[in-house]
């Protein structure tokens, strides 16, 4: 391979286009169904079609494209199987919004009309996401990509629906369900998002029937009343032990409807009575079901009052709250109104006020389902990660409800039961039957609602890979290895997934659940569009590089906690990235040649200690992400790459790689050094992967893709800790010489002589062994090691663990000059604090100003204290030296 030279600085836009292509071209992330190896798989979160890429989508992403490029550099035969969701309202809606923008609508095109422009226009908008991916450098099997409603998912759905029919789970009911009257759809009570909202609370008098006084009942919703059946009372409440009336007028429709007796009625709530609405809200529908109460429906699909209203009937749902309460004050029927904060159903693509509404629906019935997805993370089969979510999923399973189905809309999976117009047979199936079984009339007719789309995507991790066909690709990589998802759809996914994996697969869809936190802005705060505090990851990917972006994300990942992000902290891995690119380029000026053998004989103290390093943060990163630790696994490589490897060893190995003599120690060092960077860019490759690549093909010695590199986990050298204890003692003399300096103004370039008192023989002999290291690197003259000395008069001494240093500074630094200086920068600081302290002291101040302000000054005086403790601290030493 010929080896080309790094550019003086690293332009990531043109480097991740470039090895992009050359990993798809050269099939690097196919995945082999016939391996011998051992195989590792995930799923995508399937994003919607319409979607753009966001930060969940980054995050999301990026860990599990460092799990897949980790387990493929571990020997792993890695399967991503990759695809998009046909998110059947939100696409809906984007093409019925086109349509308006033209002046049409789908109801003038027709259904198959209708069904043919969604599809022109995935075609036309639906890889956008896909594309978006690519940039952030996700190293999927597109070669494989899925659509939950092509022709081979599609066939796994009609399989589902039919089983599940057959086997009693799926039914039709007349049910309270939640519906979008914008949507013209039910939504089932995850695709409900709640906000607390100010509304009021009608406090509404029902005559008794028999005239003897009456009730007085609390409602947010007073339109629904028109549909009450009945009035509740609790069988305990000792308020009403005497009441004798069996039954209240309905104000405004003056219709008698029962007094009933049920436990669900909360005795401290009001005064203990209840309006039952059957048809309108889901606990009275429960009700109306134990003690047999007619449902009338008052609010129509479109949000409209319905015919049953009566005198209402037309008018808007809300318009229709307002004219109620006028009527019943009007009949002096109104006893008072407050105000009442609550929370109110939106529905979660166009965020109208969703109506719990009497619909006929498809459901399926959870429970028989629920039990063994409990029973499968119970027993371990299934992992969730962090364990925190565990109980929230054994919560929700436990108290799950059948789960609505079906939507009435056009773009999805269309339910395949056909009913006779005949006999009103209804014939559920794979395909259209020709005749009715039972009266041999043709021509049926199929439903018109479509699955709810978590429907197909419940069977995203073997419908993907070919089921119901038992394909060799679902006996290789079925069951999945590990599901990384946001908390936000482990139940509207995930659970979903676990029932339906379990029922159809008769084995668990994935063995581990990740489940990862939120990213929000640098303070803590959801990133919204309203707040302004969006930040999108492309403009971030173009200003800094996918490499850099990707690293924040993963240092910040910390398990169970969100992600704060800011540029400012992509810059700062930005700054990371360079860093190893300028490494790279100093490191390649010198190796001319692979060299995998390294001679132990004639190696130094820093080789030794960088080996030994490296061992163990290969270790390190690798049970960190086995633990899906990302922070930990990225501040690992972090920390070595920059403090250690840069910082450190090739600071420590210059003179050696310049020194024209000792070819034995140089060829020593530079296998070593060939070798650590080696397996650190091979450590940094799932983190970083397009710089990574970059740098290897530059690095002599190497063969292929980065990719195809193997995992340090079995390093010749292995660990030294005599080396790492040695190199600790060498490391903690310059840097208290180098502290020193700053701490007392000297410039770098003077060169000082230091001597240093042992307090064991051990730690003399490390220093006297490593003289010219250390003078090299702390820009000494000499350095001298005395067990018996005393601290010389004019000296600053330094402390470090096992010796004092004592750093002869006659010569070097004007005592009474420096004294000077000093006093009069603590007198400035000194001030400066007074005045803070009184600001903050200072009540108004604290609780008027905002609250970053406030931080702002505190950070600043605790700053300033610190810096005022080192200039005193330092004084006294100037002092020490005139005594």
């Amino acid at each position: 391979m010929s080896r080309d030279l790094l550019d003086k600085s690293y332009s990531p836009e043109e480097v991740e286009r470039r090895w992009y292509a050359y990993w798809e071209q050269e099939k690097l992330f196919a995945a082999d169904e016939n391996t011998t190896k051992k195989p590792y798989s995930i799923v995508i979160p399937p994003p919607n079609v319409t979607g753009v890429l966001h930060m969940g989508h980054a995050l999301n992403n990026t860990m599990q494209d460092i799990m897949c490029r980790y387990r493929r550099l571990k020997g792993d035969s890695v399967l991503w199987m990759p695809g998009t969701d046909h998110a059947g309202i939100a696409t809906q809606n984007v093409v019925e919004k086109k349509l308006a923008a033209e002046g049409s609508d789908r109801h003038q095109l027709g259904r198959e009309t209708f069904i043919e422009a969604v599809w022109e226009w995935r075609r036309e908008y639906g890889s956008a996401i896909i594309n978006q991916l690519k940039r952030l450098g996700a190293s999927c099997d597109w070669d494989r990509e899925r659509f939950t409603m092509d022709e081979g998912l599609s066939l796994a759905v009609r399989k589902v629906f039919v089983q599940l029919y057959d086997e009693g789970l799926i039914y039709q009911g007349d049910y309270i369900i939640n519906w979008c009257c914008r949507c013209h759809t039910a939504l089932s009570d995850l695709e409900v998002e709640h906000e607390d909202l100010e509304g009021s609370f009608y406090h509404i008098r029902y005559p008794y029937a028999d005239g003897s006084g009456s009730l007085v009942v609390a409602t947010t919703r007073p339109e629904t009343m028109l549909g009450d059946t009945a009035v509740a009372l609790h069988p305990e409440d000792a308020r009403y032990d005497g009441l004798s009336a069996k039954a209240v007028i309905l104000p405004l429709m003056n219709r008698e409807i029962p007094i009933i007796r049920d436990t669900y009625v909360d005795l401290s709530t009001g005064t203990g009575a209840l309006k039952v609405t059957p048809a309108h809200d889901p606990n009275d529908f429960e009700i109306g079901v134990r003690h047999d109460l007619p449902s009338i429906k008052v609010i129509a699909d479109d949000g409209t009052m319905t015919e049953a209203a009566g005198r209402f009937k037309g008018m808007d749902r809300f318009a229709c709250r307002k004219a109620v309460a006028e009527a019943l004050a009007a009949e002096g029927l109104l006893e008072r109104v407050e105000p009442h904060r609550h929370s109110v159903g939106h529905c979660y693509r166009c965020k109208t006020v969703v109506e719990p509404n009497l619909s006929r629906q498809w459901f399926v019935k959870a429970k028989p389902l629920a039990a063994k997805a409990i029973e499968a993370v119970e027993t371990g089969k299934t992992r969730i990660i962090p364990e925190s979510w565990t109980k929230t999923y054994y919560e929700w399973m436990t108290n799950i409800r059948d789960w609505c189905i079906s939507r009435q809309i056009w773009w999805g999976h269309q339910i395949p039961a056909w009913t006779c117009q005949r006999c009103r047979r209804m014939v559920v199936a794979m395909e259209a039957p020709d005749i009715c079984p039972d009266c041999s009339n043709g021509g049926l007719v199929q439903e018109t609602d479509v699955l709810d789309t978590w429907f197909s995507s419940a069977l995203w991790p073997f419908s993907t890979m070919g089921w119901p066909e038992q394909t060799q690709l679902l006996k290789t990589y079925y069951p999945t290895s590990v599901l990384v998802t946001g908390f936000d759809i482990l139940f509207f996914w995930v659970a979903r997934m676990m029932m339906m994996g379990i029922h159809f697969m008769k084995e668990i869809p994935f063995r581990d659940v990740y489940v990862h936190a939120l990213v929000r802005d640098e303070e803590g705060k959801k990133m919204s569009k309203s707040k302004g505090n969006v930040i999108d990851p492309l403009n971030v990917i173009e200003q800094y590089g996918t490499d850099a972006f990707r690293f924040t994300l993963a240092a910040f990942a910390a398990q169970g906690r969100d992600v704060k992000m800011s540029e400012k902290r992509v810059e700062g891995y930005r700054h990371f990235i360079n860093k190893l690119w300028n490494a790279a380029r100093f490191s390649l000026m010198h190796l001319d040649r692979g060299r995998e053998t390294i001679d132990a004989d004639n190696i130094s103290l820093q080789d030794r200690w960088i080996l030994s390093r490296l061992s163990r943060v290969a270790r390190q990163t690798e049970e960190a992400l086995d633990a899906y630790k990302f922070n930990e696994a990225a501040g690992a490589v972090y920390q070595f790459v920059w403090h250690e490897l840069c910082d450190w060893y090739l600071e420590a190995i210059k003179p050696t790689l310049y020194d024209k003599t000792g070819d034995r120690e140089k060829a020593a060092t530079l296998s070593v050094l060939w070798v650590v960077f080696k397996e650190a860019l091979i450590l940094l490759h799932p983190f970083a992967p397009f710089v990574t690549e970059e740098i290897w093909h530059s690095l002599p010695g190497t063969d292929g893709s980065i990719m195809q590199a193997a995992w340090p986990d079995h390093l010749q050298s292995g660990d030294d800790p005599e080396a790492e204890a040695h190199m600790e003692t060498v490391m903690a003399v310059i840097t208290g010489i180098r502290n020193l300096r700053g701490e007392m103004n000297i410039s770098p370039a003077a060169a000082l002589s230091v001597a240093i008192h042992p307090e064991d023989p051990l730690t003399g002999a490390v220093v006297a062994n490593n003289h010219d290291l250390i003078v090299n690197m702390a820009r000494l003259d000499d350095i001298t090691v005395d067990a018996e000395m005393e601290r010389p008069k004019t000296a600053a001494t330094v402390l470090i663990n096992g010796a004092t240093l004592y750093v002869l500074l006659e010569g070097i630094l004007d005592f009474t000059q420096e004294q000077i200086r000093l006093e009069k920068e603590i007198g400035k600081l000194t001030k400066e604090l007074s005045g803070m302290n009184i600001k903050l002291g200072n009540e108004d101040f604290l609780k008027k100003a905002p609250v970053e302000v406030v931080v702002g000054v505190r950070e600043k005086h605790a700053a300033m204290l610190e810096k005022q403790h080192a200039l005193a601290t330092t004084l006294a030493r100037i002092k020490s030296m005139l005594d």
